[in-house]
């Protein structure tokens, strides 16, 4: 059998992800993602409460809380037709908008930034040196040679301990890293002041949905009341705080991320030019606006709009219908699970099946180190739109905002694409997803303090309103009614597919982003995102060391949903989660 380089568990993501590359001398030819964890949440859904669903939904993912919530709230209003306040709108798109920011900020920092960085090459910098390069970046602060002196120390600290902690478990001194040790020096300094800023910008969803992680939701508006006299309420002293945090957030893309990511990409053009595999992106939207409440059936009051691009032509974005049976589907030939009418026709969501059907790494032929990828060989689904495999993500959403002639959008490409010296072809890249995420950031960042206006203008002209009061009871509902909730999550469309039935859930199921690109090969051998990205142009310097494998794989910032179910190598269940 050709050889393959297996990476199990891809390290600094959420959930458990395996990955298995095979060569062509030290070319990858092919290569296979494998979720090796499952979800089970729609079956715990089964005959409950719709108005329930975003708690149980928000535990699918210990990371993306907030976005569960917010799609399985829009399921159900959706499935009700239930409109919500104008102020609930926008206090939602406060909330996913701060997601946005904490999460794609603490995805370049903690989690793929270390792809890039050598951390013990920083103990080599001159602190004067790279007091000046960051000052020719930005108006940053904290940029003085003293200020790195004593980051290099404690770094220096760390090392010669043998305890390097967070920067552990990489591979530190790999030819591929390209950056001189001053670049590396800032750059592990603001890895750690992003830590501290972190711990202060969550506080907008502790204001709005009363804690962080797993807010509060409310089908038919925010849960939390506008009293500005109240100390219970959202009141005049906690908007102050969301606008503090706003200029936080703002302050910290501006300065800092946005920089960095120049700063990055400048050593590493040669990254402009792998890893993008598929060509097809797909957006499913998001932002709507105030006046239009949820109206998700209305894509043209979102700032960020629907759309597929299909083979790079950014001069058609074709329409997207999240209801249509034969746009969304999910496919399971790859992947341990059956469907009853068999495993080669794709499924919409709302007809969808969750039935486990683990079949093992492989025959008695197939070492176990290898997964048997001529049959099921991952916990993930293969969804496709229209048939075709779809990436999804921070760059689809730029893609699709630039071809729509989105007009901040097209400047901040442009400006920075010429800032690098590169064209646009560049954006279907590695480096270029991982550009699109930082850019997408400011843009968003931005984009906050007009929901933040408009919240309090209607505060001020004596509108508080927060909640549809008219919720209905159940007893008014249609004995059968199905909806779908989605949105942009930060790693991509996020969708939750409701069915009810005589006033409980009678089938959910959760179409997540990472299932998109994640997801394994389909009926028709067509491969996902990961796995397209990984055999386009991918050479490994040192295939015991693929730092190249890591590059890629972390630029879509994976998040392998969270499992309700373990079952050992033989498939035999190992434990249960019942909930109460």
């Amino acid at each position: 059998m050709t050889e393959r380089v297996v990476v199990d568990p891809i390290t600094r993501i959420e959930g458990h992800l395996r990955i298995e590359a095979q060569m062509n001398g030290k070319q990858i030819d092919a290569a296979y993602s494998s979720g090796t964890m499952v979800r089970g949440i729609e079956l715990i859904m089964q005959g409950r409460d719709p108005r329930d669903a975003w708690a149980y939904a928000q535990r699918i993912c210990g990371v993306c809380t907030l976005v569960h919530g917010i799609a399985s709230v829009r399921a159900v209003e959706d499935a009700l037709d239930y409109e919500i306040p104008p102020n609930a709108q926008l206090i939602r798109n406060l909330m996913i908008a701060a997601q946005y920011v904490h999460d794609h900020v603490m995805h370049f920092y903690h989690l793929h930034a270390l792809d890039w960085v050598d951390v013990v090459s920083a103990l080599q910098a001159d602190p004067k040196a790279t007091a000046e390069l960051a000052q020719s970046l930005s108006n940053w602060p904290k940029a003085s040679a003293g200020y790195f002196a004593d980051t290099q120390k404690r770094l220096k600290t760390f090392v010669e301990a043998g305890q390097l902690g967070i920067f552990a478990k990489a591979y530190w001194g790999h030819p591929a890293y390209k950056l001189p040790p001053e670049a590396n020096l800032m750059a592990v300094s603001h890895y750690l002041e992003a830590l501290e800023w972190q711990r202060d910008v969550v506080k907008l969803h502790a204001v709005f949905g009363g804690k962080n992680p797993h807010p509060m939701f409310l089908v038919g508006g925010t849960p939390n009341p506008i009293d500005l006299d109240s100390d219970s309420a959202v009141n005049a002293s906690r908007l102050a705080l969301v606008q503090t945090i706003i200029d936080k957030m703002r302050t910290f893309v501006d300065q800092v991320y946005v920089p960095d990511t120049l700063a990055v990409a400048g050593f590493y053009k040669d990254w402009f030019y792998r890893g993008e595999g598929l060509g097809n992106f797909l957006v499913f939207g998001d932002f709507p606006s105030a006046e239009a409440g949820t109206n998700l059936r209305d894509p043209g009051s979102w700032w960020i709009p629907p759309g597929a691009i299909v083979d790079r032509n950014l001069n058609e974005v074709q329409e997207v219908d999240m209801r249509a049976d034969a746009e969304i589907q999910e496919f399971v030939a790859h992947s341990w699970y059956d469907y009853e009418d068999g495993n080669d026709k794709g499924l919409h969501p709302w007809k969808g099946e969750t039935k486990f059907d683990y079949q093992g790494r492989g025959g008695p032929d197939t070492p176990y180190k290898q997964l048997n990828v001529d049959d099921g060989y991952s916990w993930l689904k293969s969804p496709r739109w229209k048939g075709k495999p779809m990436e999804v993500g921070p760059l689809a959403r730029v893609l699709v905002l630039y071809a729509k002639g989105d007009e901040a959008t097209r400047a901040l490409v442009d400006d920075t694409l010429g800032k690098l010296g590169a064209d646009k072809r560049a954006l279907f890249s590695t480096l270029g997803r991982t550009a699109a995420r930082t850019l997408e950031t400011k843009l968003i960042a931005d984009k906050m303090q007009s929901w933040m206006d408009s919240l309090m203008a209607n505060i001020k002209a004596g509108n508080t309103r927060t909640f549809n009061e008219t919720l209905w009871e159940p007893s008014s509902w249609p004995s059968e009614a199905k909806g779908v909730g989605f949105m942009e999550a930060p790693r991509g469309g996020l969708a939750h597919y409701i069915v009810i039935k005589d006033e409980k859930i009678d089938n959910y199921q959760a179409v997540v982003p990472s299932t998109w690109n994640a997801g394994p090969r389909d009926p028709q051998n067509q491969a996902g995102a990961y796995e397209a990205a990984l055999a386009d142009n991918h050479e490994l310097h040192d295939p015991k060391q693929p730092v190249e494998i890591l590059r890629t794989i972390h630029s879509f910032d994976p998040c392998i949903a969270c499992a309700v179910h373990l079952t050992d190598e033989d498939g035999e269940e190992m434990l249960q989660v019942k909930v109460r």
